[in-house]
């Protein structure tokens, strides 16, 4: 049996309020971590896992998991996610600069300053613009990847000592920048207090994450997993900024990786016509009350049992089946729902950081696309449904060849 990893801790109040008022929304069981791809040959005796409990906390409503990985394990120095090899990622940081440019008057003087920059995907659209930017990412292979790429990167993790050091050399910033960072970290007071002392006076922060009412709605449990720790509505993430005085002053729905949320703050607002808007929409829904989450756990009973289903049948017609899409919430579908050798003969990606690895907790190894070629099958599974456009364009030619997709979200379906 795999060892359960010993290197975590169990909250005992919420991250935003520290109120001790959380009740249980579903438990996942010991996962393996998701991004902690493993060697080929090696027996999986060893192999950790963790307890996973989302839960919700009566008081701010924040949605959360109990369970906190110690950062280092998480981020370290085999973290495999490059943002780069998903074009449609870097199109959507694109189109975002773009706006936030058209939005905010930054110029040479300015500094932009993005937590949990990765590879330099974004940063490099204000640079092209003539912006100074400052990246910061503890995982040192994309932190270097950017370096490379002439983008200023600090390999650290952000905390309060690194936003007081950067203020004290005078590097503080008009806009921060965020993308799918916010969830990630486990002491959220921390880093909004981290933020406000890294952000000049009249500066802009600007916040994206996955919007847990889509989470919930749409059944998206597998992008439930050890590195996102909290999951926002626009409710819940108010509150958490408004309790270190930055205001949320607009906030923008998106439908990147199944429904996000693009928020702003700065110290005085005031807010406009969205955040009212929005929050208005949340309490017709009752994303505030646990009546909004308490069926979440057996509507993702009745979705798994389906997928798998849908894999059994098509394996009983004797179709052979691969994955694409090596992502954190692959893992988290798999080792849930018991998807292994039995329905998928192997995993493709286009990260070549992924390749001669296997998944986490499921001995399926991790190949470039062109083993679709090599290699034929009938279906591909598609691990990686928030980008299910971009894969589906790219494998026109096995769609060509009388290839079929399976979604699994919202539900599962071949298209």
């Amino acid at each position: 049996m795999p060892e359960l990893g010993s290197d975590y801790t169990v909250i005992t109040g919420c991250r935003s309020c520290g109120a001790k008022d959380l009740v249980s929304i579903i438990e996942f069981g010991p996962m393996p971590l998701s991004d902690a791809l493993f060697p080929p040959g090696q027996s999986r005796e060893g192999e950790p896992r963790y307890p996973l409990s989302l839960v919700f906390c009566a008081v701010c409503s924040l949605v959360q998991i109990k369970e906190t990985v110690r950062p280092e394990t998480l981020f370290g120095e085999e973290y495999p996610y490059y943002s780069s090899f998903s074009p449609a990622l870097v199109d959507h940081s694109r189109r975002n600069v773009s706006h936030l440019l058209e939005m905010l008057a930054l110029d040479g003087t300015s500094l932009v300053v993005e937590i949990a920059s990765n590879d330099g995907y974004l940063l490099q659209w204000f640079q092209k613009a003539g912006i100074p930017v400052l990246g910061i990412d503890p995982a040192p292979g994309p932190a270097s990847t950017a370096r490379e790429r002439g983008i200023p990167t600090i390999s650290e993790f952000f905390d309060l000592d690194l936003a007081r050091r950067l203020a004290k050399e005078g590097q503080r910033a008009d806009l921060i920048v965020g993308n799918n960072v916010l969830a990630h970290v486990p002491n959220q007071n921390e880093l909004i207090e981290a933020m406000g002392e890294l952000l000049k006076p009249e500066g802009t922060i600007v916040m994206e994450f996955p919007y847990v009412r889509d989470l919930i709605e749409h059944g998206e449990f597998d992008t439930v997993y050890h590195e996102h720790h909290c999951y926002f509505s626009v409710a819940s993430v108010q509150s958490l900024f408004a309790r270190h005085e930055l205001t949320l002053t607009s906030v923008q729905r998106l439908a990147i990786h199944g429904g996000s949320l693009r928020t702003f703050f700065s110290r005085k607002g005031p807010a406009d016509s969205s955040v009212s808007g929005i929050l208005e929409e949340e309490e017709r829904a009752g994303v505030h009350t646990y009546e909004f989450y308490e069926a979440f756990s057996e509507r993702v009973q009745k979705r798994g049992d389906e997928l798998v289903s849908l894999l059994e049948d098509l394996k009983a017609d004797g179709s052979r089946i691969a994955a694409y899409g090596a992502a954190a919430k692959g893992a988290i579908l798999l080792n849930y729902l018991g998807i292994d050798g039995r329905f998928l003969d192997y995993v493709v990606d286009r990260n070549t950081h992924k390749h001669g690895w296997e998944m986490p907790g499921i001995p399926l190894p991790i190949a470039g696309p062109e083993r679709l070629l090599t290699e034929p099958v009938d279906y591909l599974l598609l691990l990686a449904w928030n980008f299910k456009e971009e894969i589906m364009s790219q494998q026109s030619e096995f769609a060509a060849r009388g290839g079929q997709f399976i979604v699994p979200m919202p539900r599962p379906m071949v298209v």
